[in-house]
C-alpha cells in the first residue's frame, strides 16, 4: 500500500433510525425528510431530531440520518455518554452488541432501545475502485497523519471499502478538534 490523501469528515452526535422507529417517533407512515446530501452515497442528513435521554440527562435535537437502517444506532462522543449516564463503547458501526440503550423521544412518540449507543470507532470510506488504487481492502487498518501545530498521528483506523463508499475519514468532533481539523482538510494516509 502506498500513501494517499484523503478528506476529514468530521461526525457530530447523530442517530440511524429503523422504518419502524421513524413510525413510531413521527407517526405512522413517516418518511424521513432530506435536507442535505452528505459524503457517502445515498446518504443525507434528515429534517427530522429527536431527543436522547439517558440516566442522567438528556441530548436534545439529536440529528436523524437516512435513510432508515436495519438497526437503530446512536453515534456519541465520550463526552455525551457521560452527559447522558452511560458508558458508551468505541465500536465499529453495526458492532452494536454490549452497547448501552436509552430513550428516544421524538414529537409522535416515544421508544427505548436495549442497546445501540456508540462512539463510532474512526474509520475511511473507499469504493472498491479507490481500494484498489490505493492497495488496501476492506477491514485493513491504517493510520493517518495530521500535521500542524496540533500534528498528530490516528493509529487503528479501520478501511471500509464497498460499492456504496466514497473516500472520506471519519472521526469524532472530539478527536477532529483535538488535531483542530475541520471538514474536508486534506490528511495522508500513511501505513
Amino acid at each position: 500500500m502506498s500513501n494517499f490523501k484523503v478528506k476529514a469528515g468530521l461526525s457530530n452526535k447523530h442517530i440511524h433510525l429503523t422504518q419502524e422507529h421513524v413510525e413510531i417517533l413521527f407517526g405512522k407512515g413517516h418518511e424521513l425528510t432530506n435536507i442535505k446530501d452528505i459524503v457517502q452515497p445515498g446518504q443525507f442528513a434528515a429534517d427530522e431530531k429527536v431527543d436522547i435521554v439517558g440516566p442522567k440527562g438528556t441530548l436534545k435535537g439529536v440529528r436523524v440520518l437516512g435513510p432508515a437502517r436495519p438497526a437503530t444506532q446512536i453515534e456519541i462522543s465520550l463526552t455525551d455518554g457521560f452527559a447522558l449516564g452511560v458508558k458508551a463503547s468505541i465500536k465499529n458501526s453495526g458492532d452494536l452488541e454490549g452497547t448501552p440503550g436509552v430513550k428516544i423521544v421524538g414529537p409522535e412518540g416515544e421508544v427505548t432501545i436495549d442497546k445501540g449507543v456508540i462512539v463510532a470507532a474512526r474509520h475511511i470510506h473507499m469504493h472498491t475502485t479507490d481500494a484498489e488504487k490505493y492497495g488496501c481492502k476492506d477491514g485493513d487498518i491504517v493510520k493517518i497523519r495530521v500535521e500542524g501545530i496540533r500534528g498528530l498521528v490516528f493509529e487503528n483506523v479501520l478501511v471500509r471499502a464497498g460499492e456504496k463508499h466514497a473516500l472520506e475519514f471519519h472521526l469524532d468532533m472530539e478527536e477532529g478538534n483535538a488535531a483542530l481539523l475541520k471538514n474536508g482538510t486534506e490528511l495522508e494516509v500513511i501505513k
